[in-house]
């Protein structure tokens, strides 16, 4: 028996292993926000992986963005030396999970089984590719125990908000330095015969329009700012989203509505804040002087982030031309540039070949279209060797009665453990 057909052998016997750890990951409420329960969990990992002769180290992200002594943005880097020197591979996957929302059958941290699936937040999104990685970096141990180089394991805090007090933090840090780290795999649910080399980027801006407040009576003596963002709005349907809707990229973003860019009006708000619940009390009659709107663009490859912002700030200048009184203020608040990792890449081929053997078939190569921490260890880490790989449906991600198939983890994991025989070394 091939060396290759011993691993997925003995990922499959791991199975019952797999379900618990799975259980477990998920009966942690790693909410985001706040950022609950980060130590708690990084704690079980640490034990899990001690046991499996790997060499922690928990790193709380003093300082970033959420970090707090309420909510401590706590991460774990475990890393595993082989026999003999040679690279890393390191398999990063989130601990946070995003609030529950209503429309749940199951306990959303029970971890329940059913029909072959485990339901909970977060099975999806990502704890079950989080235990797909260590069980198939234990199966690797088992079976090839004098590998060359070192296997990592993160969990890290805060991608559902950005990623700033997990990977980017760890990336400022010099964990994913190309001297340290050599292969990255990010188990995110992207489908188990799919490789996601990368995502499109996104430019998040505020615009405020400016009025004048008077009595609700008499509005004529205010300038209402809430038309004014109406005008704004007019203008985007107008002009911005027809031109969008024309531009196209090569980029194998999926779904095929992604191929485009996009443009999404986060929230509006305009006028006296909203009253807390329970106020039985009647509005005052006031003309709105300010209203703001938060935008999120999501842009291509093929576009310069310039070339984005200046799109807006046209819209807002051709509204301005057009109508008196009005003014304006945009405010960027984040942005990502895209990233996509060549298919010639060795993590890339390394997951493709194993892909093959598992299922019969040639991988399909993906884009996100949103972004996740393949974005700081591209732009702070300076690593290119860097995919997304693993179990789940992404459209599952963030639903009520979430889940993820243990057939689907089975076999992501031994995809995952068979990429280790090609970049640690081994023959197949």
């Amino acid at each position: 028996m091939s060396i290759a057909e011993k691993l997925k052998k003995e990922v499959a016997a791991r199975r019952g292993d797999l379900v618990a750890l799975t259980q477990d990951l998920i009966r942690f409420p790693t909410l985001n926000p706040p950022g609950a329960n980060y130590r708690e969990i990084c704690d079980y990992l640490d034990h899990r992986l001690l046991r499996a002769g790997f060499h922690t180290k928990l790193v709380r992200a003093e300082g970033a963005i959420g970090d707090s002594d309420a909510h401590p943005r706590w991460n774990i880097v475990a890393r595993r030396e082989g026999a003999t020197p040679g690279p890393c591979v390191h398999f990063n996957s989130h601990i946070d999970v995003v609030e529950v929302g209503h429309g749940w059958t199951t306990d959303p941290f029970g971890g329940e089984v059913k029909d072959g699936k485990i339901y909970g937040r977060g099975a999806c999104d990502m704890k079950g590719g989080l235990a797909a990685s260590i069980i198939a970096a234990e199966a690797f141990i088992e079976i090839c125990p004098d590998y060359a180089g070192a296997i990592e394991i993160s969990g890290t805090a805060d991608e559902e908000s950005g990623g700033f007090g997990g990977v980017a933090y760890l990336a400022e840090k010099g964990y994913f330095n190309p001297d340290r780290v050599q292969h990255v795999i990010i188990p995110e649910p992207l489908n188990k015969d799919r490789i996601c080399l990368g995502h499109r980027g996104v430019w998040w801006a505020e615009i405020e329009t400016k009025g004048e407040i008077a009595h609700g009576s008499m509005p004529f003596l205010g300038d209402c700012a809430v038309r004014h963002m109406g005008a704004v709005v007019a203008e985007m349907e107008e002009s911005l989203f027809p031109a969008l809707a024309q531009k196209r990229t090569d980029m194998p973003v999926v779904p095929e509505g992604a191929k485009q860019s996009t443009l999404n009006i986060n929230s509006i708000h305009g006028g006296e804040p909203e009253q807390e619940e329970g106020y039985t009390g009647l509005p005052s009659p006031c003309v709105p002087d300010r209203c703001r709107m938060v935008i999120d663009r999501r842009f291509l490859i093929e576009e310069d982030i310039e070339e984005v912002e200046q799109e807006v700030r046209d819209v807002l200048e051709r509204v301005r031309e057009t109508r008196p009184g009005f003014e304006y203020d945009i405010r960027g608040i984040h942005s990502v540039l895209p990233t996509m990792t060549e298919r010639d890449a060795p993590v890339v081929g390394a997951v493709a070949g194993a892909v093959r053997d598992v299922f019969g078939k040639e991988a399909d190569y993906v884009v996100s279209p949103g972004t996740y921490d393949q974005k700081h260890i591209d732009r702070i880490g300076r690593l290119k060797n860097c995919i997304a790989y693993g179990p789940g449906i992404l459209d599952l991600a963030h639903k009520p009665d979430e889940y993820v198939g243990i057939d689907d983890m089975i076999e992501s994991a031994q995809v995952m453990a068979l990429a280790l025989i090609e970049l640690l070394g081994k023959e197949r």
